[in-house]
């Protein structure tokens, strides 16, 4: 067993190795001409269409004057806009602007990139050996709780009944939607067990720390087409990238199961589920205003090749 101080060695020691691995020295994170706050702050914006400062602070653990510079950089640079609460004057609410979302693309994909580039000098071992190892480290080092690892799996005992409860009970409460909805979803859940499992239909399951966070479904629309269904992220967990990561696991299933597109169905209403879509490489075919779930909504048809 090593000595406290020695400990303490070794975690520094790991901290630098990891920094330079990563690139985290460099002046500016991944060439961009910005630092890796300043880049985790445009993260976290591009995960909702609004944020309020006060939530970006507290999410990030960042110093108020520290926030405002930043902020004010980048109203300087047009990357954000700035406006009052209609809820609550007294507090600002921050939205991307076009050219907020294409720097934040912009370090996004050379993130990936880089990320992928490192991993693909590693064998298929080490890779796992890594995975479980940055695992290991979350759970053991001290949080609240935000910060577990969420594992994406499908579904257990019990999970199902959940995906029909909390879709019930978030859009009465979010939206407004009445009991229709929840009766909406209990026939989708229906199909999908009735049909059992014939490798053209899954549905996963957001697990952060042993409590259920989220989940997706996809299930086939004809012979070549799926549809992306039941996509929910709790509020407690949004603005982690949670989201973009069931849809991209339901994408990577309809890859492997041979559909040529996906389709889904969803509400205007619905923003920040729409910019996890266009991320995903979704576009807009159709839309049309109906009245549905107790409320005259706009019904969008979204489509993304494969």
């Amino acid at each position: 067993m090593l000595a406290p101080t020695d400990r303490a060695a070794a975690v520094r020691a790991f901290n630098r190795s990891y920094t330079r691995t990563i690139g985290l020295l460099q002046e500016g994170l991944l060439d961009s001409p910005y630092t890796l706050t300043e880049a985790r702050v445009l993260f976290d914006l591009a995960q909702s269409e609004t944020t309020e400062v006060v939530r970006l602070r507290r999410t990030l653990d960042l110093d108020a004057g520290y926030v405002s510079r930043i902020l004010g950089r980048f109203e300087a640079d047009g990357l954000i806009r700035r406006q009052r609460s209609e809820q609550d004057g007294r507090r600002q609410i921050v939205a991307l602007t076009e050219a907020g979302h294409a720097a934040f693309r912009t370090i996004d994909e050379r993130s990936a990139r880089e990320v992928s580039a490192l991993l693909g000098r590693m064998t298929e071992d080490d890779q796992s050996r890594l995975l479980t190892a940055m695992d290991a480290i979350q759970r053991a080092l001290p949080g609240d709780g935000s910060t577990a690892p969420v594992v994406i799996r499908s579904p257990e005992e019990g999970d199902l009944g959940w995906i029909i409860e909390r879709h019930g009970a978030l859009y009465a409460r979010e939206h407004g939607w009445d009991a229709t909805f929840e009766h909406f979803v209990v026939r989708i859940i229906a199909e999908y067990v009735e049909a059992g499992d014939d490798g053209r239909r899954g549905a996963w399951i957001a697990d952060m720390g042993g409590r259920r966070v989220g989940c997706i479904a996809c299930t086939p629309l004809d012979a070549t087409v799926a549809q992306l269904r039941l996509f929910l992220v709790e509020p407690s967990a949004r603005g982690q990238g949670l989201g973009s990561r069931l849809v991209d696991e339901c994408m990577r299933f309809a890859r492997r199961a041979g559909y040529q597109r996906v389709t889904l169905w969803t509400y205007d209403v619905l923003s920040d589920a729409r910019r996890i879509y266009q991320r995903a490489g979704f576009t807009l075919v159709s839309e049309e205003p109906e009245v549905r779930f107790g409320r005259q909504l706009v019904g969008q048809r979204w489509e993304c090749p494969l």
